[in-house]
Parts: structure tokens; sequence; C-alpha cells
């Protein structure tokens, strides 16, 4: 997978997961919160494998050792910058671009309230 896909992947779990809160009855800022907090420990993992995995390219010495360190630097330097992306701007941009979906929200009644409400 590509970094582009793996940020944008994450992007999109953090957003439909603060959707699907707010569809079960939290505000828009809990929901992305809540999203964000639990989506952030495999962000982690991901981003911080991925840049142990690459930043070895950034060490290497001897005959093509140029290519390699700025190919190095490329993965890790994105890796980084996607994972603050991902972690800090999506939720931002969600806070103020997507809508508030509390109109959508399904009434949680129970079946035996519902029977007993009707007439």
């Amino acid at each position: 997978m590509t970094l582009i896909g793996l940020v944008a992947k994450n992007g999109i779990l953090i957003v439909e997961f603060a959707n699907t809160l707010q569809e079960k009855g939290h505000a828009k800022l809990a929901a992305i919160r809540e999203a964000a907090m639990t989506r952030l420990r495999p962000i982690l993992m991901t981003s911080t494998a991925t840049v142990a995995g690459h930043f070895t390219l950034t060490l290497v010495t001897g005959a093509g050792a140029a290519a390699r360190n700025s190919i190095g630097l490329v993965l890790v330097g994105g890796m980084a910058v996607g994972t603050l992306f991902t972690l800090f701007v999506v939720p931002s941009i969600y806070m103020l671009v997507a809508r508030d979906h509390g109109q959508d929200r399904r009434p949680e009644t129970n079946p035996a309230e519902a029977e007993a409400a009707r007439p």
C-alpha cells in the first residue's frame, strides 16, 4: 500500500467512525474526538513500523547511496507528515466541513415501550 493510500485509509476510517457515533447520538465534537482516540493506536503502530522499516534507507553508504538516501528521506518524512495530518488536520477539517448528523439519529426505543405507546 502506498503512503498516500495509508494516510487516506486512516482518515476515511476516522470520518466513518465519527459519522457512526453521531448517528448513535454523540455530538459532533465528541464523536470526532472519540473516533480519533480510537484510531490513534493503530495509526501510530502502522506509522512507526513503516518509518522504522524505511529509516535504514537514510543511513546507507556506498554506491547508489545518494539515491537511496533521497528515497528514504521522502518515505520517512512523508509518513511522519501524513500521520500528523491524519491525527490533527482531518479531525479539524471534519469539524469545519462535515454536517451534523443529529437529525439522522435513529430513535432508540425498546420494542416493549413502542408496543405500550400504541393506542
